[in-house]
């Protein structure tokens, strides 16, 4: 454990990324990557913007309702699911019309956290997406469109990107040193709903309070960080699963921008991809 504290706060000496797997897809050639992933980052952007205009317009606190929204966990994933496909949609069109992504000429310790950042939107929108519908619904559709159309971008759509992301980009299975980052910011938030209850009066979520769940609370939060640990092995698995399947099965390396690589980069990716043999 001690080694793993030690290995969050290290960003590695090694060429970033040879391969460019953040910014390539084994199915999708980089400019589609590109275009869906600026399509998503669009839909979830005008959904966020369109369900606060509405919240602001047409909920019994008016804007007060919009402003609370940033205390939900849920909300906050969702933004940042928004930010990473802006970011890796940036990164994968410099890529396909540079052959060098914008995110290679970053410092390292940037380059590190933008890894840490893919791996908190491929194990945080199933967490949502599992306490949402297993302890928060209620069984009963909802009466407003609305209300129906809001709760499947947010609570359901969210888990259909971040499994894009596992299956159709090419990235490797996060560090496992990643989990005391998803740790980190559960505890974070944890503080955040809290600060919410003594600044604002509420629970983002019932299950916190401890007055109507007494000792269940603690049960409530670390069940759901010992179950973010599970989402991250699950997600672990499956990427390598179609590492598995989609590289050494089938064979497919990669669509890449077919631009020069950086100095030393083509010797390291064909060690990444089993190669050993000098070139």
């Amino acid at each position: 454990m001690s080694i793993m504290a030690r290995g969050a706060f290290s960003f590695g000496t090694d060429i970033w990324d040879p391969s460019h797997r953040f910014e390539t897809s084994w199915l999708l050639s980089p400019w589609a990557l590109f275009f869906v992933r600026a399509l998503f980052s669009l839909y979830i952007f005008v959904t966020i913007v369109f369900i606060l205009a509405w919240r602001c317009a047409f909920s019994a606190n008016h804007c007060i309702s919009s402003q609370e929204q940033f205390s939900y966990f849920t909300v906050l994933t969702y933004w940042g699911l928004g930010f990473y496909f802006l970011a890796a949609a940036i990164h994968t069109f410099t890529y396909a019309r540079s052959g060098i992504a914008l995110l290679d000429r970053w410092p390292r310790p940037l380059q590190a956290l933008h890894s840490a950042y893919y791996t908190t939107i491929i194990v945080y929108p199933f967490v949502v997406t599992i306490v949402f519908w297993a302890r928060l619904y209620s069984g009963k559709w909802f009466v407003l469109p609305f209300d129906g159309w809001s709760n499947v971008s947010e609570h359901a759509m969210n888990s259909g990107f971040a499994l894009f992301e596992i299956v159709v980009a090419r990235t490797n299975p996060p560090p496992p040193v990643h989990m005391l980052w998803l740790i980190l910011v559960l505890a974070l938030y944890l503080s955040l709903a809290y600060l919410t209850h003594a600044t604002r009066g509420f629970y983002p979520y019932d299950f916190l309070d401890p007055v109507k769940q007494g000792v269940f609370v603690a049960a409530y939060v670390f069940g759901i960080a010992i179950g973010s640990l599970i989402v991250f092995g699950i997600v672990w698995g499956l990427i390598l699963l179609r590492k598995y399947i989609t590289e050494k099965k089938l064979g497919k390396g990669g669509k890449s921008a077919n631009k020069p690589h950086r100095s030393g980069e083509v010797a390291e990716f064909r060690v990444e991809m089993g190669h050993k043999e000098p070139i």
